[in-house]
């Protein structure tokens, strides 16, 4: 029997980005939960729910005119106290006057002027006091704390609201641009900063690029950078927090909604890539590989491979530029026997060169006619097709 045809693959130095595969969530980059600051009856809701609010825009109008009133009453308050203070500083003032003159004591001076202190305390006081009625008339305007999107209203028209109560009457979310925190374990942060400080990898310096998932498979058409990363590991599970930082202009991306990302954290500089497919593990877990050597016989192989590259492993040692790793026919070979080597040719790939034949179950290109630059067959030689006895 002749030996086997194997395909074979030219190992080589490349460059390979390093990315890492994440699962995370959706979240707001602003989100506020809207309470009311004063107790009152709802008389108005002024928003439409699920559409989007500015900052400062009225949302709820609570009935306002007890604290109306009560303003009222503050600006009466502050009236009288400055009067009272006009009358109080005039009198000390005369005092002052009279006691330089020797004409009133100097204790009436002092009562005066005390006087006029205290009228003038009772006018901060007042002040104060109408500063107070107004922020709670002010308060009977429920407005919005930042700009996004409402949620839905939990009370309506009517309803009593008290100040500090813990329902809140709706939520508003900002969601351009939204974050998407994403766990990964701490261990991986680690590998990532020794290589890079080892010179194996270098990191973007644009900032680390996160492309995303949607949940039905689609991929997210804006690319988001890496912007945080949390300082504490989760003592249960070993993994620390992602936040990528996305654009959303069309509001796709809604809060809590499911997204797989890949963060691409650098590039691995002059790599040897192995295909998985040639790859195996033997029972004690060891990556191993067939590598035709000297003489086209095989030789196995144990390799150390670090993190996978798409369909390859990144090989730290086993494997050098310039081996042929052996890509097919498993069943037919084992170490040492002699093969005939052959480029291996990946299915759908392009046709071999001339004179190479593809290795078995590699596509091949379908037949055609012949090139117009080749020569016509030759004709059949006389009485080619017709018996011997010329009937």
């Amino acid at each position: 029997m002749p030996p086997p045809q194997v395909g074979y693959q030219v190992m080589q130095t490349q460059d390979a980005d390093i990315a890492l595969d994440l699962a995370g969530r959706v979240t707001p980059s602003l989100i506020a939960e809207v309470r009311p600051q004063v107790s009152g009856i709802i008389e108005k809701r002024l928003f439409v729910e699920g559409s989007e609010v500015k900052e400062g825009d009225v949302l709820y109008q609570i009935a306002d005119a007890s604290y109306k009133a009560t303003q009222a009453a503050a600006q009466a308050a502050l009236d009288r106290a400055r009067a009272t203070l006009v009358a109080a500083q005039a009198k000390a003032d005369r005092y002052k006057t009279l006691e330089r003159r020797d004409i009133a004591s100097t204790q009436d001076m002092e009562a005066a002027v005390a006087a006029a202190q205290q009228a003038a305390a009772d006018v901060a006081s007042a002040k104060a006091a109408l500063d107070a009625a107004n922020i709670n008339l002010g308060y009977t305007k429920v407005r919005a704390p930042i700009s996004g999107r409402i949620g839905v209203s939990a009370l309506t028209e009517g309803a009593l609201v008290t100040s500090g109560q813990a329902t809140a009457l709706a939520v508003i979310q900002a969601l351009d641009p939204v974050f998407v925190d994403a766990p990964v374990a701490s261990a991986i942060l680690l590998e990532m900063r020794a290589a890079i400080e080892a010179g194996r990898m270098t990191s973007p310096a644009e900032g680390v690029k996160v492309r995303l998932t949607l949940d039905d498979g689609r991929p997210y058409a804006q690319e988001g950078v890496l912007k945080f990363t949390d300082v504490t590991v989760n003592q249960g599970t070993g993994t620390v927090t992602l936040r990528a930082t996305f654009a959303n202009p069309a509001r796709l991306l809604l809060p809590n909604m499911f997204v797989r990302a890949v963060a691409t954290f650098g590039t691995a500089r002059n790599v040897v890539l192995a295909p998985q497919r040639a790859v195996s593990r033997d029972p004690r877990g060891q990556a191993t590989a067939l590598v035709i050597g000297a003489g086209d016989k095989i030789e196995p192989r144990v390799l150390s491979v670090g993190r996978a590259v798409g369909a390859n492993w990144i090989v730290e040692s086993g494997l050098a530029p310039g081996d042929r790793l052996a890509m097919d026919g498993f069943q037919r070979i084992r170490p040492g026997a002699s093969v005939t080597p052959t480029p291996f040719l990946p299915a759908g790939g392009p046709p071999p060169p001339s004179g190479v034949t593809p290795t078995p179950g590699a596509s091949a290109p379908p037949p055609g006619p012949a090139s117009a630059n080749q020569p016509p067959p030759p004709p059949p030689p006389p009485g080619a097709g017709k018996p011997a006895n010329g009937k």
